[in-house]
């Protein structure tokens, strides 16, 4: 492989993420000094047009080098290491580089600030970090022991050694050096509601913390708060959207349907109609975040049949359910309900709500933690509760 090529395809990157505006001119020289494709293995999985492509290094070397300097993200573990998984899911990867940059970005660090990562990957964010600041002044977490075996060996033949990459859960506080970093950032996904806030008693107070977020229904964005002076709680708005993978104790299972219909259906369910179409829902990022910070214990199953899509709606309390019928070119789409929460009329609220507030985008919207263990997501000010103002 040639160093020229590899060095220009750095230098190409980072021009790109430049012109579009999400480079910050002091994370620059990081992006054209750590060699990307050393963080990836011989054989990856990009993501095109949300397909995973397979490079092999061997098969195709150029393809494979061209695809460590897209704008795109790699997988390099599926199913949690398990090779007899059949690739159900992607569980450790190379982030897309326009996300890196603009977390790093909003991650504001300056010289001499001590970081602490969560979620060391294949060690590419943790070395941009490391050459900007220092590897003596980054820790990184990851809580999959082989994750962090070839981390360590990425990040030495980058030249940056020196980081500390730690096997353990990155929301315990005794996984770690002790005291509070300057900045906090995560490279996996938490539920909004359960955000760690022991990631706020491990950042100084006026620190930063950055995070992408998810709700259980659907829809993501990164976070990024600062801490209070008096280091017990971190507010802030939400910087644009976000898609990473959760973190592995916060994975959710749900129970199946039979939990919630136990005999034919639709049971005692009560039938009505509504003129939302749940396929405008299931288009929008945005809004599924948006209905998901108001109900944070609901989650959908999409069903297609034929034309028709049948949308159905559970609680995690195991109590409650409800189907939308979707079909083309209808204006009406027949309803069914059961259980003490009637949820698609929950569901409706919040739409309703959101839309009229004018379609608020993430940056309007918020999320307050406290070391005490609340989360709060806010639209405008922290004085106005999500979940309040959309039910």
């Amino acid at each position: 492989m040639s160093g020229d090529v590899a060095v220009g395809a750095r230098v190409a990157l980072a021009d790109r993420l430049a012109s579009e505006g999400v480079l910050d001119a002091g994370w620059r020289s990081a992006f054209e000094a750590v060699p990307r494709h050393l963080f990836l293995p011989s054989v990856y999985w990009e993501f095109v047009d949300g397909v995973a492509v397979r490079r092999d290094q061997d098969a195709d070397p150029e393809g494979w080098l061209a695809g460590a300097y897209r704008d795109t993200a790699a997988i390099t573990q599926w199913d949690d290491g398990d090779e007899a998984g059949g690739q159900q899911d992607f569980t450790s990867s190379l982030s897309m580089p326009t996300m890196v940059a603009r977390m790093l970005g909003d991650l504001d660090v300056e010289d001499g600030h001590r970081v602490r990562e969560v979620g060391t990957g294949p060690g590419f964010n943790a070395a941009l970090l490391a050459h900007r600041l220092g590897a003596v002044r980054v820790v990184s977490v990851e809580i999959d022991e082989a994750v962090v075996g070839l981390a360590r060996g990425n990040l030495a033949a980058a030249g940056l050694g020196g980081v500390e990459v730690l096997v353990g859960d990155g929301a315990d506080p005794a996984v770690g050096p002790g005291g509070r970093a300057d900045r906090l950032i995560a490279t996996c996904s938490s539920l909004v509601t359960d955000l760690p806030v022991t990631w706020v008693g491990q950042t100084v107070p006026g620190g930063v913390i950055v995070a992408p977020t998810a709700t259980l229904f659907g829809g993501g964005a990164t976070a990024r708060l600062q801490v209070a002076d008096d280091g017990r709680s971190a507010a802030g708005r939400f910087t644009g959207a976000a898609d990473f993978m959760r973190m592995r104790q916060q994975r959710y299972q749900a129970p199946p349907v039979d939990a919630y219909l136990p005999g034919d259906w639709p049971g005692d369910a009560e039938a009505s109609v509504t003129d939302l179409d749940p396929e405008s829902i299931g288009g929008s990022w945005l809004a599924q975040f948006a209905i998901g910070a108001a109900l944070p214990n609901v989650y959908y199953r999409r069903a297609p049949y034929g034309d028709m899509v049948t949308w159905w709606f559970f609680d995690t309390a195991v109590t409650s359910w409800a189907t939308v019928d979707s079909v083309p070119d209808r204006s009406e789409f027949e309803v069914r309900q059961s259980g003490p929460r009637r949820l698609w009329d929950e569901i409706h609220t919040a739409w309703t709500t959101w839309e009229k507030a004018g379609r608020p985008g993430y940056e309007r919207f918020g999320l307050t933690v406290t070391t005490t263990g609340t989360r709060t997501v806010w639209l405008d000010d922290p004085g106005h509760p999500w979940h309040l103002l959309a039910h």
